[in-house]
């Protein structure tokens, strides 16, 4: 069933079948499920980044980077388009050319769509080739109970849930305990003793969620290791700029040599070698870059 929405999107109900298979896993799953957009990949991972509407700076520089070191795998990210992380999470991952799907606690019809002030990424979302979902009726308001439900599509669907920032007594948390129960993976930033946001990430270590202290710990935790992505299907993903420093590199290079041979500004290699090796595409080691 297609129903069009003004002209900013369409949405489809979904067939059963086209249900994400881990949600289908779950004690309570959805009986109907609502999308605008392409829904990810049968070969991705999913994983859920929720965290704190109030966030920090720290919070805010973590999930850029960490997301960004994702770029290239088959990974898609999931969160809930709410203030905060969540929003961040769907922009590092249209950044960074990440698969993203975006579950609201409200129906999908621009009208309806909760945060009204996250419409515009929305549509980004889709028109992106990501998906917006929702087991609500398109014309459903959020409402304080719809969240907590909305909470288990997401853990539900996804292989792993990372929290980046929250407080001790945070809704993000309900995600986190829900894909426990879920027999999901639990991830988590450590954050500075000193900040109320790092009271949520603390207690989910000390119950034995997996702390995440660069990207290569999710792309490990995922089953990603010592190479096990095709090399040619990580190519296809680099920015112009990466492909250039790849093409430099058929032999080892000091770092002099590669800003030399590259004609670009100091701080603009330095900060592009960073996120190469922050993705696993290079090492540098005795003084010399070169290809992982």
């Amino acid at each position: 069933m297609l129903v069009l929405i003004n002209m900013a999107y369409s949405i489809r109900e979904l067939a059963l079948s086209e249900f994400p298979v881990l949600l289908k896993e779950i004690p309570d799953p959805p009986k109907t499920l609502f999308c605008a957009g392409i829904l990810s990949d049968p070969k991705n991972k999913l994983l859920a980044v929720v965290g704190a509407r109030q966030y920090t700076q720290y919070g805010k520089d973590v999930c850029e980077k960490v997301i960004s070191g994702l770029r290239g795998f088959p990974i898609t990210i999931v969160s809930g388009l709410a203030l905060g992380i969540d929003s961040m999470a769907h922009r590092a991952a249209l950044e960074n050319n990440l698969h993203t799907i975006a579950v609201p606690g409200s129906g999908l019809n621009p009208d309806v769509l909760y945060p009204r002030t996250h419409l515009h990424l929305a549509e980004k979302i889709v028109f992106s080739g990501g998906a917006l979902l929702s087991e609500f009726a398109n014309t459903f308001e959020a409402a304080p109970w719809a969240f907590p439900k909305r909470n288990r599509i997401m853990a539900g669907m996804c292989h792993a849930t990372l929290v980046i920032e929250a407080e001790k007594k945070s809704g993000t948390l309900i995600t986190s305990r829900l894909a426990t129960e879920y027999n999901r993976d639990v991830f988590t930033i450590p954050g500075s003793i000193f900040s109320r946001n790092s009271e949520g990430p603390h207690m989910l270590i000390r119950l034995g969620a997996t702390p995440i202290t660069k990207s290569s710990d999710i792309l490990e935790a995922l089953g990603f290791q010592n190479g096990e992505i095709d090399a040619t299907y990580i190519y296809e993903h680099l920015t112009e700029e990466e492909r250039a420093i790849v093409k430099l590199l058929n032999t080892p290079l000091s770092r002099d040599e590669l800003i030399r041979k590259s004609m670009k500004n100091t701080w603009e290699i330095n900060s592009l070698l960073i996120a190469m090796e922050i993705k696993g595409i290079i090492t540098e080691s005795m003084g010399e870059i070169r290809l992982s």
